[in-house]
């Protein structure tokens, strides 16, 4: 399929997508997002989530969005809503080792197939944000913005960043200093400090700039 262009964002998620291939036959719908593809540290994780084909699923996820316009709070809250109402989900991630020796969108890719093969109902088919992923064998349709449109990759999206912000707060016990509970392991102004005064550690992505360029 191609990508669908983008005019105006819906306020929030929808099935439409979902409902479409449905109606074409394909009852297991997994939609897919990751988390982290921009940090300095740590893993990029990825979740998958297949949803009922049922109207119903919208009023139970009505507070589900793009993760990123979700409070921390918020995304917690509604985890556990998304994994009972959900047919099958799962996360899968790819470390910052892998990250720098595959470079970010195949290690992205990565991920998103080990969180497919996690998942206890295998998806016929596969919507994405944004990104398509290499060395798939189900058909995919990657959606811009997607988080913002496809319920199903809405609910991977706050899956995947609720498991990479819980699995950062326990990097900051293992590497204390950095602050990686609270920036997550992006480029804030605290971890460019913490850089400067300790120098990087083992889940630091030396790839990427600034630790690729070694000016901190």
């Amino acid at each position: 399929m191609r990508r669908d262009k983008v005019t105006v964002l819906p306020d929030k998620p929808h099935i439409e997508y979902e409902k479409r291939l449905w109606a074409d036959g394909f009852q297991v719908v997994a939609g897919l997002d990751e988390a982290g593809r921009g940090a300095w540290a740590g893993p990029v994780f990825a979740a998958a989530v297949v949803l009922p084909n049922d109207e119903r699923i919208c009023s139970l996820l009505s507070g589900v969005r793009d993760s990123k316009r979700m409070t921390a709070l918020q995304r917690c809250r509604w985890q556990d809503c998304i994994k009972s109402a959900s047919v099958a989900w799962a996360v899968g991630s790819a470390d910052n080792t892998e990250i720098d020796e595959l470079g970010i969108v195949p290690a992205t890719c990565l991920a998103m197939r080990r969180a497919i093969e996690n998942i206890n109902n295998p998806p016929r088919y596969l919507l994405v944000d944004y990104l398509n992923i290499s060395d798939c064998s189900a058909p995919q349709l990657s959606i811009p913005k997607g988080d913002c449109q496809s319920l199903s990759i809405a609910a991977a999206s706050v899956l995947a960043k609720v498991s990479r912000d819980a699995f950062m707060a326990q990097m900051d016990e293992q590497y204390p200093g950095y602050g990686f509970a609270q920036h997550k392991g992006y480029g804030t102004a605290l971890h460019i400090a913490r850089l400067a005064q300790i120098g990087p550690c083992a889940i630091h992505r030396m790839t990427f700039r600034p630790l690729s360029a070694g000016v901190l």
